[in-house]
């Protein structure tokens, strides 16, 4: 943002401002991927990753921030990774190759991106990184130089995303047009497009070391890790891939006949009719299962993140899927986004990246979009129900895994919230237990004076703990009588 925005955002939005700046000073730039100490596992001193990391930042400035949290090499073979999975949806998503050109390079893009000096020039002038591919060679480079444990992933997976991809693209040419039918189809395609880069990213951190190996298998969480996030993007970029002639809503959602009933009309029979005029309500109730559809990942997610243990690697997990909920929560029935592509504000995107450090604070997040979510949903809307069982849901995976009444303050001190009813649960628990303990140790005491003759203490008795007191001051007084005999022995013994 320029000088004149912060000043308008300062007069406007004072707390957004405020969020913005603490943003810039605390977070921004956490990692140098240029200085002296990270060049060993950035490679900025090589000119191709160098440029690797530029094409990058061109793609996003903010994701490209996320990209380099992730400590040690990582970060690199993530970067590395970004790119060929963007140079591959770059020949995919472009409209002026035909499709027999286009099949070749999408079902061998695994070997093309390890073939030194290969290159494309043909994309079209309009492709937003056709750049990358015409300089493709750094990251050819790049991963030729890449270790084994690395590059097998990063081509298994463009290999299964490229044969998906192609499929997909032969479809749209054969029916004219880029559109999904069933539920099924469209997450068949959410997996092939970003799914397998849920896959792909948890197994290179798992074979980066940085978490544990067997999170390699953790398969069905990545994946919906990647649908989670694909099927908010498809949700909120809408009306863009629509004037693109591209349409990846379900028909099975969008042309059910429920949501005309509702409003005593019949189903659409486009879906380029969701935002002509006079069709908001029904729009807005297709709307509604779209989204419903996308929060049904939400614990999943939840579930995939708790299992992360290194800070670097949860940031860049965490980071999306917290901007993923606040896209969801805008999106909800806002009819603005069937008009144009509409986008979270930068300070709350700013604040939701400060927060999301953590499991707990991130699961707060969800269950407190999941609220606002099902606080403007409306009886009226045929998904009704399913939005309060998906929020019903992220809100119970919290309270099972962070109870809400459990407190932390500022020094990591637990506490019970003094107005919640589980608050005296817990207290009558902890007493049980306590009691429960020193019942213990008397028995043993008991056990002790038995074997010397004594009287057994009473469990139900104050007095019967003092009773131990006179025992043990006896017996400290005994250890230090000895010691100071024995020194004043061995000070008499050496004087002599």
């Amino acid at each position: 943002m320029g000088a004149l925005s912060m000043l308008a955002l300062l007069i406007t939005h004072p707390l957004e401002f405020r969020t913005l700046v603490q943003y810039k000073l605390w977070h921004e730039g956490h990692r140098d991927i240029t200085a002296r100490d990270q060049i060993q596992y950035t490679g900025w001193d090589r000119p191709a990753m160098r440029k690797c990391w530029e094409f990058l930042e061109m793609t996003s400035r903010s994701f490209a921030t996320v990209v380099k949290e992730p400590e040690g090499d990582l970060a690199r073979v993530i970067c590395l990774f970004y790119l060929v999975l963007r140079g591959l949806d770059t020949i995919e998503d472009d409209m002026t190759l035909p499709d027999e050109k286009k099949q070749p390079i999408l079902r061998d893009f695994h070997k093309l991106t390890v073939t030194p000096e290969w290159t494309f020039t043909e994309s079209g002038p309009d492709e937003k990184d056709r750049q990358l591919l015409v300089e493709y060679t750094c990251v050819s480079e790049e991963m030729i130089r890449l270790e084994e444990r690395y590059r097998s992933v990063i081509i298994d997976i463009a290999e299964k995303m490229g044969a998906g991809m192609a499929d997909y693209a032969h479809k749209a040419v054969t029916a004219g047009l880029i559109s999904v039918e069933t539920v099924d189809d469209y997450n068949l395609y959410c997996h092939y497009v970003a799914g397998l880069v849920g896959e792909g990213l948890t197994r290179l951190i798992a074979a980066s070391d940085k978490e544990v190996s067997w999170m390699a298998g953790q398969l069905e969480l990545a994946n919906s890790m990647g649908l989670m996030l694909q099927k908010t993007n498809i949700i909120r970029d809408y009306r863009e891939d629509a004037d693109e002639r591209r349409f990846f809503w379900p028909r099975e959602i969008w042309g059910d006949e429920k949501y005309g009933a509702a409003c005593g009309r019949s189903a659409f029979k486009e879906v380029t009719e969701l935002y002509k005029p006079g069709n908001k309500q029904q729009a807005l109730w297709v709307l509604s299962g779209m989204i419903a559809d996308a929060l049904s990942h939400a614990t999943d997610c939840l579930d995939y993140l708790r299992l992360l243990r290194q800070q670097g690697v949860f940031n860049f997990c965490a980071i999306p899927q917290t901007m993923a909920m606040a896209t969801l929560h805008l999106c909800f029935m806002n009819y603005e986004m069937f008009q144009h592509n509409i986008k979270i504000r930068k300070a709350e995107a700013a604040a939701l990246i400060m927060k999301s450090t953590n499991p707990r604070d991130v699961a707060y997040i969800f269950r407190d979009y999941a609220r606002q979510i099902h606080q403007k949903a409306v009886p009226e809307d045929p998904n009704y129900i399913r939005i309060a069982v998906v929020c019903g849901q992220i809100e119970l995976w919290c309270e099972n895994h962070y109870p809400s009444f459990v407190q932390f303050g500022e020094q990591g001190k637990q506490s019970y919230d003094p107005d919640d009813a589980r608050t005296r649960i817990v207290l009558a628990t902890e007493e049980k237990e306590r009691l429960r303990a020193k019942e213990k140790r008397i028995q043993e005491l008991n056990g002790k004076f038995a074997a010397m003759g004594r009287a057994p203490m009473d469990p139900g008795s104050q007095s019967s703990i003092m009773e131990v007191v006179p025992f043990v001051i006896a017996a400290f007084l005994i250890v230090l009588a000895v010691g100071f005999g024995g020194f004043w022995a061995l000070v008499k013994f050496v004087g002599e």
